[in-house]
């Protein structure tokens, strides 16, 4: 590579570093046309101080001299006669990109129907799908909160997040993308350990308050741990059940007892010190979440684009967990 070259990269980085504005190199490739600050000024609907600014933004930023003023015009340097193609090309690029962004926002459209569980539609994907609907204007929103299986066809549901194998996708006959392992921990609010104690191990569990799950009338009081590869069952004592995973969140948070949750569910909660997490030498059984279809024809980018910002979503809140050392990498793991 010559020394052109270096050059011109390291003037391209310095541009986006110093974070000279992108107008500057507009107003530079107009100077350089017209030979003249005023006349550029004129074609660019700009003052004559605000394009003479804009020229030696570029100057200091470079550290020489572009333009050589005479009597009668504007005359590039050495210097700038070999910046001014980078800057060509570099505006050039920035407008390619610009289109293609502009495509792929035209291309992701539609009606998205797609089932969630009631806790992920209130927190979680309410907030996704926001963001989702306010980038691209062209795709439109039914979303089905609910923590009873949804049926595609008899709810006019396209695509469902589910907490699923990808065993249990193939029985169903459901394509689908994987989108991460969810961990669950055992936690409770300060409160409820300030007046209860906190338990240390399996034998402890029974005499705490266990907030319940309950789907189809079963009531799911058995919790499953497992500590160096020892396995243990406990039948929990509660007061309280209910069919709403974000109710069982909601009573945990007031510190009516202790609860088995979802790391992604109650990872605001356990990052903000509203609940903390219990027995982390007892792991629970990892399950995963997927992205589920009854036909690939329904796949369509704007489906694409939803499993994508939820990657990226889930992905953040598991780096901040294991960077506050609420749970490890071996915890939740990453690979398929």
């Amino acid at each position: 590579m010559d020394n052109d070259w270096l050059t011109g990269l390291t003037f391209l980085a310095q541009i986006f570093e110093d974070q000279m504005k992108i107008t500057d190199l507009q107003v530079l490739l107009t100077i350089a046309e017209l030979r003249s600050i005023t006349a550029a000024a004129h074609k660019l609907d700009m003052s004559s101080s605000a394009t003479s600014v804009a020229l030696k933004r570029i100057e200091s930023t470079l550290g020489a001299q572009i333009f050589v003023r005479t009597t009668r015009q504007l005359r590039l340097t050495p210097e700038g006669e070999r910046y001014l193609p980078l800057c060509q090309q570099a505006l050039d690029l920035l407008q390619q990109g610009q289109v293609l962004i502009h495509e792929e926002q035209k291309s992701i459209s539609g009606e998205v129907r797609i089932a969630v569980s009631s806790e992920m539609g209130r927190n979680l994907m309410r907030v996704l799908l926001n963001n989702v609907m306010n980038n691209y204007s062209e795709v439109t929103l039914r979303l089905h909160a609910s923590d009873s299986r949804v049926d595609f066809y008899r709810d006019g549901v396209d695509v469902a997040l589910r907490a699923i194998t990808k065993d249990a996708a193939k029985d169903l006959n459901l394509y689908g993308f994987k989108i991460c392992n969810i961990p669950h921990v055992l936690c409770a609010a300060p409160d409820y350990i300030a007046k209860h104690g906190e338990p240390l191990t399996p034998d402890d569990l029974p005499q705490h308050n266990a907030l319940l799950y309950k789907l189809y009338e079963v009531v799911h009081d058995g919790w499953e741990l497992i500590n160096d590869n020892k396995k243990y069952k406990i039948k929990m004592n509660s007061d309280r059940a209910v069919n709403d995973g974000d109710i069982v969140r909601r009573w945990c948070i007031d510190g009516e007892g202790l609860a088995k949750k979802s790391a992604i569910d109650v990872a605001q909660d356990l990052l903000s010190g509203r609940l903390k997490r219990l027995m982390p030498d007892y792991k629970v059984p990892l399950t995963e979440m997927w992205l589920v279809l009854p036909s690939r024809q329904l796949i369509s980018p704007a489906i694409r684009l939803i499993r994508d910002e939820l990657k990226e979503t889930i992905s953040g809140l598991r780096m901040q967990l294991i960077a506050k050392k609420i749970l490890t990498e071996t915890e939740w793991p990453t690979e398929n």
